[in-house]
């Protein structure tokens, strides 16, 4: 819940498509995965984050990151800018 907590003020990405666009571009510094995305949005972004070697932090719910990013609705993935 604490990892959450940093999301709300930061400069974040919301959404698989933007965030795998910009691990590739060098501008995360932490992603985030819920723990019930689809499997093949989950494996996208642990690859990337593998190759990037961007620290990934697994929440427990879309629900959940959602509303930690400050959105109407569920997100499968977003990040933190450097």
């Amino acid at each position: 819940m604490l990892e959450l907590e940093k999301l709300k003020n930061a400069d974040k990405v919301v959404g698989t498509r933007r965030l795998l666009r910009a691990i590739s571009a060098g501008e995360i510094a932490e992603a985030y995965l819920a723990m019930d995305a689809d499997l093949f949005i989950a494996r996208q972004v642990r690859a990337a984050c593998e190759e990037a070697g961007v620290r990934l932090v697994e929440v427990a719910s879309m629900k959940q990151l959602g509303q930690a990013c400050g959105v109407e609705v569920k997100t499968a993935s977003a990040g933190i800018r450097r």
